[in-house]
């Protein structure tokens, strides 16, 4: 597949911040900033590359490549020497720089200054790793030099963790940039992408994770299992090869990270049936590992919703992509290389029913987030879940009013999404008696369906798959 889909929010971001530098912003500061963060291989590059593309204006692009700080400031010297910026020549001359500090400088030396400009530093928790000077002199040139010149500075990580860091106080660039998160892409661009009906554009989501690789190698009309015989006889495909970079580029020496991560991957998620399965970590070394994956927003720890406070947390793969990865391919890879891709796919099919069950209810929360207020109960302001340490009950969604602990509970929703299996008066009689066991609600608080098959159950609100993925549009 060819061309650019989605991005529509991000891309009016970066046009508006390009708005102001053409118009002068502040008197005698035009200079504008950008910290573009997601995770790796969502997108991020090929974003800017068709920002630049489109706003047709003198620019340079450097990708830091973590070598070693000698090496970043020498490519970051031939880029400024080689790019389209109208000083180009004349850097080309300068002697190579030692520092950041002289590097920005001739940077600085090749903007124009009567026209908009953009420079683009990517990857740019690699330069802080080698040189920790570098936030420092990234603020001082930006606030005596590039400010005042009509440019837009886009700084561009994958270290989610690092990229936030950025701009919190008592950082050298605090303030001075705006902050533009890129996520995967959509159900809703997956539908339009793959040309899919909505119930197939979820369970491409749920493989994808919305990654722009994989879905354009992913024939355009072609459900699941269409790719999946396909991508699974490829050593070399996207699907496989993508999670094996993430995790070496994300937890490069952090094997316990890493075997912790693997095994909430493969379905545990209590703190105490993970330190179980990663080989009986003691808790402290468990809760170090925890703290790292959570901090990178590759795993996500929630506690029940509802009125009454609880401990019982759990922990879940926060990528959507990752959890397929991790719940049916990484182990498999040495299978598939030896060209039996065909018994992972058989696993696949034998786990999917049950694995999709669990991987769609975040998926079904955040697009209910998205549907019309005037749809959703009054006073909605989270949706999250319920559960006891026995799942008697488990409730798949919880309205409120606040979290953790809520004053007011809105709604409550099942969600039934089988094949040719619709929500029915079975469903409902289920939903109502785990209503009665939840804190905080009554019998007149509202009930919600969500059914990838339909509904045939009276007295509850239903939601389609339909419904969902124009939530997203």
């Amino acid at each position: 597949m060819s061309g650019f889909v989605g991005r529509r929010v991000e891309l009016g971001v970066l046009e508006e911040l390009l708005t102001a530098v053409r118009d002068g912003g502040r008197v005698g500061r035009p200079g504008r900033a950008v910290s573009v963060r997601g995770r790796r291989r969502v997108g991020k590059s090929r974003l800017v590359e068709e920002f630049l593309e489109r706003a047709d204006v003198p620019h340079v692009y450097f990708t830091a490549v973590g070598g070693s700080a000698a090496s970043d400031l020498s490519g970051f010297a031939h880029e400024v020497a080689v790019s389209s910026l109208p000083g180009a020549a004349q850097a080309e001359g300068f002697a190579e720089p030692q520092t950041w500090d002289a590097a920005f400088g001739l940077l600085a030396a090749a903007l124009p200054a009567d026209r908009p400009s953009v420079v683009v530093i990517d990857e740019l928790p690699y330069l802080i790793r080698e040189d920790e000077t570098v936030e420092g002199a990234l603020q001082k040139a930006f606030d005596r030099t590039l400010s005042k010149l009509p440019v837009l500075l886009i700084l561009v990580g994958s270290d989610i963790a690092m990229m936030e860091r950025l701009n919190t106080y008592g950082r050298p660039f605090y303030q001075r940039g705006t902050e533009l998160v890129v996520p995967p892409l959509s159900p809703a661009d997956v539908a339009s992408m793959l040309d899919l009906a909505p119930a197939d554009a979820f369970d491409a989501f749920l493989v994808s994770g919305g990654l722009p690789l994989i879905l354009e190698e992913w024939p355009r009309g072609a459900d699941v299992w269409g790719y999946l015989e396909h991508a699974l006889r490829r050593p070399t495909s996207a699907l496989l090869v993508s999670g094996e970079r993430v995790l070496s580029a994300e937890f490069p020496t952090e094997v316990q990270a890493q075997r912790v991560l693997q095994t909430i991957g493969s379905g545990e998620r209590t703190f105490s049936s993970i330190g179980r399965a990663a080989g009986g970590l003691q808790a402290t070394s468990l809760q170090r590992a925890l703290g790292e994956l959570t901090s990178r927003r590759v795993v996500a720890a929630e506690r029940p919703l509802s009125a009454t406070p609880s401990k019982e947390t759990r922990y879940w793969v926060d990528d959507p992509y990752l959890r397929f990865w991790l719940g049916f391919v990484g182990a498999a890879i040495p299978t598939i290389e030896r060209g039996r891709g065909d018994l992972v796919l058989e696993t696949v099919r034998r786990g999917w029913t049950s694995w999709r069950g669990r991987a769609i209810e975040p998926v079904i929360r955040e697009s209910l987030w998205r549907i019309a207020d005037d749809r959703l109960p009054q006073g909605t302001q989270v949706i999250s879940a319920y559960w006891t340490r026995s799942n008697d009950p488990e409730i798949d969604i919880v309205g409120a009013d606040r979290s953790p602990v809520a004053d007011k509970i809105t709604m409550v929703g099942s969600i039934k999404w089988l094949e040719r299996k619709p929500f029915d008066a079975r469903d409902l009689a289920s939903l109502i008696k785990h209503r009665a066991q939840l804190p905080g609600a009554t019998d007149d608080t509202p009930l919600i369906a969500v059914s990838r098959s339909g509904c045939t159950a009276k007295g509850v609100q239903a939601f389609t798959p339909e419904d969902l993925i124009a939530a997203w549009r």
